[in-house]
């Protein structure tokens, strides 16, 4: 008998500490996965807050509402992308929410099931969409675009310093046989690396790129937390779990333009611009997981969460 999957959610206490204001209300997790903070936040809520769960991918959604089933006419589970946040509310018939979760990249269920191609580490097609209903997987991409597209893709997304070596290794492996699996990807990434260079698994930043590239996660992103920040009442919260440098990035970016809010030079004499504050930001620094916490979950080493309230 096949085992279910699990997904250890990170830093649990401090996105309920964070997103929760007390009983009831209406919260949206915009990632909702097998459904572990889902879960959480549904307790802290009890007995009526109500939680709608988004996300791309309909085999996490399927386990998802299984998981939660004891929720039963709490939860609403949505098929979406969380860059669609305006539009998933309005068909809810929600037009103010108390508290958003994000928690970004990929989960142990997309990296532990090698038919979705996401591990380097596991033997399997080279697919890497988390909808698998929309789209052509990465390996359609990856033998058919140029050189200098590819290396932008693996130095942009991946911040891979030999971004130029590796795409010049794929080109030239695809004109003897095309590439379609995780095995002849992370060999062509392996040769084309120096071995000095090797702080880390060698194919693990061109992993990342073609992930993050193919689900347009830094596009979603930014859309995503534009809608969420209009989509908070007053004093409702967002938290945001990002797990590497460029989401990061734009999560830290963003909680600082809309706490700030006017954009006028430092030197202008009055506010021409207009714009007024609409965040205060509640982590000054990230939170991270304690080593407690490591050690019984390592993928969660790199996570970091930030949190703002609506102002």
């Amino acid at each position: 008998m096949a085992m279910k999957p699990t997904h250890v959610p990170v830093m649990v206490q401090a996105v309920i500490d964070y997103l929760i204001a007390g009983n009831g209300g209406v919260y949206l997790d915009c990632t909702v996965g097998l459904g572990g903070h889902a879960a959480e936040m549904l307790k802290a809520t009890s007995p009526d807050g109500r939680l709608i769960g988004i996300d791309t991918d309909d085999q996490a959604l399927a386990l998802a509402k299984e998981n939660l089933s004891s929720y039963k006419g709490r939860v609403s589970l949505i098929h979406g992308n969380f860059s669609d946040l305006s539009q998933i509310l309005d068909q809810q018939s929600v037009s103010e929410i108390d508290g958003i979760l994000m928690d970004l990249g990929v989960s142990s269920l997309q990296l532990d099931t090698p038919e979705r191609g996401f591990s380097f580490r596991r033997p399997g097609p080279l697919d890497m969409r988390m909808d698998q209903t929309a789209g052509q997987p990465v390996s359609h991409d990856l033998n058919r675009k140029r050189a200098d597209e590819l290396a932008e893709i693996i130095r942009d997304f991946g911040e891979e310093r030999w971004a130029r070596r590796i795409a010049a290794g794929i080109v030239k492996a695809r004109k003897k046989s095309p590439i379609r699996t995780t095995e002849q990807l992370a060999e062509i990434v392996e040769r084309s690396v120096p071995r000095s260079s090797r702080r880390i698994h060698p194919a693990t930043r061109t992993f990342q790129s073609l992930r993050i590239y193919k689900n347009r996660e830094l596009t979603n992103l930014k859309n995503g937390l534009e809608q969420a920040v209009s989509a908070l009442k007053p004093g409702g919260r967002l938290c945001v779990i990002s797990f590497h440098s460029l989401e990061d990035r734009i999560v830290k970016h963003t909680f600082r333009a809309l706490e700030r809010g006017c954009v006028c030079p430092p030197r202008a004499p009055v506010c021409m611009c207009g714009r007024k504050p609409e965040l205060k930001v509640l982590t000054k620094r990230p939170i991270i997981p304690q080593e407690e916490e490591i050690r019984a979950n390592p993928r969660c080493r790199s996570a970091k969460l930030r949190a703002a309230a609506k102002l």
